[in-house]
């Protein structure tokens, strides 16, 4: 099985003046497709960079990144822009709706830039916010929602290219606990119906709705556990 995921010896170094800083130290890591994975560990310990560079935002210094198949370690920033608009689907912690538009028009945005035809777009933009619950919501602003439900706008708009790969960098930072539990269990259906899920995150409690927890300390893999899968006697 081809992983959709592979990082052969990653390392990463940021140049302040002479002084070279050294974030990722030769990370190896596989995910398969249909993979639900939570990267955690504190700051400093290199997983916003590993974020950025498995979201195709940053290139690391050495080693290889293959996405799907193909090496984008080495790829030109227009070519990484291409594989960022149809490879990945990216959820962030501030959301970043445009205030002025309706749900259904934030989630048909990358569509515009994909050059898919109005009716197509809107089209698409209602399939995945019915994948979040709510298309019935779609011509509503941003200022006319909750938190939660802006960040289920925020995922619909991710799941609309159909990516490869779903990135979700701290996506209930904001939002409070009862909320989160919405959130994630979003995520868990995204998964189940056959999407590959990466979860950068601080807290226990939401890396508990992955499958497998990779942590990173000083830029190095600490650790990388398959959760036991229990299953419930009948």
């Amino acid at each position: 099985m081809q992983p959709l995921i592979e990082l052969q010896q990653l390392r990463k170094s940021y140049f302040m003046g002479s002084n070279s800083i050294e974030v990722l130290k030769g990370v190896s890591l596989s995910i398969n497709k249909n993979e639900y994975v939570a990267l955690m560990g504190p700051s400093g310990s290199g997983k916003s960079t590993l974020m950025n560079i498995l979201g195709c935002l940053d290139t690391p210094t050495s080693g290889n990144y293959i996405l799907n198949g193909k090496d984008v370690s080495k790829m030109a920033d227009d070519d990484l822009a291409e594989v960022r608009n149809t490879e990945i689907g990216f959820v962030f912690q501030q959301f970043n709706l445009l205030p002025r538009l309706t749900a259904a028009e934030n989630v048909a945005l990358p569509l515009i830039y994909a050059g898919i035809s109005r009716k197509e777009r809107t089209e698409r933009a209602m399939e995945a916010l019915k994948k979040v619950a709510l298309a019935d919501r779609s011509h509503h602003k941003p200022n006319e929602m909750s938190g939660g439900q802006i960040q289920r706008v925020a995922i619909a708009r991710a799941l609309v290219n159909n990516p490869s790969l779903l990135l979700a960098d701290e996506p209930t930072g904001n939002l409070d606990s009862k909320t989160s539990m919405e959130v994630m269990e979003i995520f868990g259906q995204i998964q189940a119906s056959g999407n590959t899920v990466v979860l950068v995150t601080h807290e226990e409690d939401i890396a508990e709705y992955a499958k497998r927890i990779v942590r990173l300390r000083d830029g190095n893999i600490e650790s990388d556990k398959l959760k036991e899968m229990v299953t419930a006697a009948h």
